[in-house]
């Protein structure tokens, strides 16, 4: 199979089937030339049942396969669930909460043979109403903690090389980094380094991912012809905590700290912590000082510190209903 598209579901069936509409009027479907691998990572609720009544419904079944993990492992290992159960010469991981806009998979193949010099390939990001998103970045390091903690235009000035997000692009550039909410992986990187780590429950394993792919020698191409929607937040909660400062899950700072380790080593985890704390310090003093609302979430200055002295062990499965 040329293509096979990864979806991984956990609790979202119904922005699953939208997101399969969005894909069946795509021309290499028509053509027989992709295969689209939903996984349910052990949704525990109707999930499954509500997908195979909708591919049954719209007569999918020559080009949507539907499997169940038998447990909730993660994003990385129910990717990579999807990835084993079919051979390809390219994956698209594609979140549930994202619809593909028309001729995209076109743009994303057209890519790939025009440049087999990159490895993973990333579309334009946008909401609903054509806006783009931030979707490719600069590697996270200790000094870009300070930078998020501090949020200041001097400290960002200062420091302004290790600032992890960069603007959007409306021509193919070759970046650092980009978002798994949507990426195109070529077999040929997986073969080379291996699949995605399942160290990390969710988060960061994208920036893994591409570390390893440009340490073996490939690039990562953002494709700005390629489009897809993502209703950002859609398949998890992070992110909205995120925004409105709540708590996130515990697996989000676990993942932090198996990154930093694995390419900082412990030190480097330390490193990224105490600068975290002293750009908290110049924040801190700006909120008591201006009266401004504060932009970390609850709990953040002490969840920095969850598994430092454990940063590499395996993940604990959620078991909440909302993980």
């Amino acid at each position: 199979m040329e293509l096979a598209i990864i979806i991984l579901n956990y609790k979202t069936p119904d922005l699953v089937v939208d997101c399969l509409f969005s894909l069946q009027d795509q021309e290499e479907v028509k053509q027989g030339r992709l295969i689209v691998v939903v996984v349910d990572n052990y949704s525990g609720d109707d999930s499954i049942e509500k997908i195979q009544k909708a591919i049954a419904q719209n007569s999918w079944e020559e080009w949507v396969k539907l499997v169940a993990s038998p447990v909730n492992c993660g994003f990385s290992a129910g990717n990579n669930v999807g990835i084993k159960t079919v051979n390809a010469d390219a994956y698209l991981l594609l979140n549930s909460d994202t619809i593909v806009r028309p001729n995209t998979v076109s743009a994303f193949l057209n890519c790939l043979s025009t440049h087999p010099e990159a490895g993973l390939i990333s579309p334009r990001l946008e909401w609903p109403d054509g806006e783009p998103q931030i979707s490719c970045f600069r590697y996270p390091t200790p000094a870009s903690e300070a930078i998020a903690s501090a949020r200041t235009s001097v400290v960002t000035q200062l420091l302004k090389k290790y600032n992890v997000p960069i603007p959007v692009f409306d021509t193919p550039q070759e970046v650092e980094w980009t978002s798994f909410a949507c990426v195109l992986i070529r077999q040929k990187v997986i073969e080379q380094i291996g699949y995605l780590d399942e160290g990390y429950f969710m988060y960061f394993e994208d920036i893994d991912y591409c570390r390893r792919a440009q340490a073996a020698g490939w690039k990562i191409l953002h494709c700005p012809d390629a489009r897809v929607v993502h209703l950002r937040g859609g398949s998890g909660s992070v992110k909205s905590d995120l925004a409105t400062r709540k708590r996130p899950r515990a697996y989000l700072y676990a993942s932090r700290a198996r990154y930093f380790t694995k390419f900082y080593g412990q030190a480097g985890l330390w490193t990224a912590n105490l600068l975290w704390m002293a750009g908290r310090a110049i924040s801190l003093g700006r909120e008591l000082i201006g009266n401004k609302e504060p932009h970390i979430c609850d709990r953040q200055s002490q969840d920095i510190w969850i598994n430092f002295l454990q940063p590499l062990k395996e993940p604990t499965l959620p078991t909440t209903k909302n993980s």
